[in-house]
């Protein structure tokens, strides 16, 4: 008898506790909606905040108002009558645009708030290791970061200097590039989903057996199988293989089957991730991840950070308008080299 009492009591506690959460007619969690996911909490821990797990709202007010009076400063009107600029650009690659002048910080929107996770501050959205830092990398996963960005190495170069070495060129083709940089994944577009610069609203639709989270940033959609079983190892996909099943309240998603590039960077086939989305009683979503992948990491790292729920909408991602920038990118390459007088790979052999 106590026993049932004592059971009734913690289903009563339990459903007065989560009661105001939105659900839906089976009585799941319901996640639909719209969500920023923009935070100034940093992926990995700054070392100014050394062992720190946690910081004070005093702090995290600080990071707020200097990001707002770094954008204000930032996003000042361009003067429409400056010169042009110094030609090759001037090294500055702050400015965008390789050093040549960008426009201004109108599109940044990295966030407004500090994440508040459990009524506590953290220093970074990487919560393990302890040191709120991801492990280091693998060999492989330094090389497979350096192949990833390679032909951002060269932008501020001025030359085709890459001619210089031996192998295939960062700019051989539209293939030779990164994943991003040819607009077939975001940015920040994961999974795991990590903030970005800008574009941070994603849209959640949720039925009885899918759950699709649609990204802004490059349109991504992901459409998690609830309650289902991965697809073969031969079927991998960029954004990978995703089933959900619900632990309480709490969709629990693994995804694998990941190609050899995907869109967490340095990710490779063998990345295995865990999320967990709650939603909180505010309306805003609580997201927690764990990555696996040891040809890449030497050990697995995870993190948490709460998604905000908004009214705002997600809107279309053009990007490279039209992709005129792809072919320009090639052929400024194609330029390069037919002037370059460097020394060459294989010369003289």
């Amino acid at each position: 008898m106590r026993y049932l009492v004592m059971t009734l009591v913690g289903i009563f506690l339990l459903g007065s506790a989560s009661a105001e959460i939105k659900r839906t007619s089976s009585g799941k969690p319901d996640l639909s909606g719209f969500y920023d996911s923009g935070t100034l909490t940093p992926v990995d821990r700054p070392k100014e905040f050394g062992d720190k797990q946690f910081m004070s709202s005093e702090e995290a007010a600080a990071i707020v108002e200097r990001t707002k009076s770094g954008l204000a400063a930032a996003n000042q009107e361009s003067d429409p009558n400056r010169e042009a600029p110094v030609q090759g650009g001037d090294g500055n690659n702050g400015s965008g645009a390789g050093g040549v002048g960008g426009y201004n910080a109108f599109w940044v929107d990295p966030g407004s708030f500090v994440s508040e996770v459990n009524g506590q501050f953290r220093t970074s959205i990487v919560y393990d290791p302890p040191n709120g830092r991801r492990p280091a990398m693998t060999p492989k996963g330094q090389a497979a970061m350096a192949a990833n960005f390679a032909s951002f190495a060269y932008q501020n170069d001025g030359s085709a200097s890459w001619l210089a070495k031996t192998g295939n060129g960062p700019f051989d083709g539209p293939e030779t590039l990164a994943l991003a940089e040819r607009c077939l994944l975001g940015f920040s577009a994961g999974p795991p989903s990590l903030p970005g610069l800008y574009n941070n609203f994603k849209r959640i639709i949720q039925t009885e057996d899918h759950v699709m989270i649609l990204l802004e940033m490059v349109h991504d959609a992901r459409v998690i199988r609830i309650d289902s079983k991965h697809a073969p190892d031969s079927n991998r996909k960029w954004l990978g293989d995703s089933i959900g099943w619900w632990e309480g309240d709490t969709l629990v998603v693994e995804t694998t089957n990941f190609k050899e590039r995907t869109g967490l960077y340095g990710g490779d086939e063998n990345l295995h991730l865990v999320e967990k989305f709650s939603r909180l009683e505010d309306g805003n979503l609580h997201y927690d991840f764990t990555v696996t992948d040891p040809t890449i990491w030497k050990a697995p790292w995870s993190g948490a950070f709460v998604w905000k729920s908004s009214t705002d909408k997600v809107y279309e991602y053009a990007c490279h308008e039209g992709n005129y920038a792809m072919g320009n990118i090639l052929r400024g390459a194609r330029i390069l080299e037919s002037e370059y007088d460097g020394p060459r790979a294989g010369a003289g052999e």
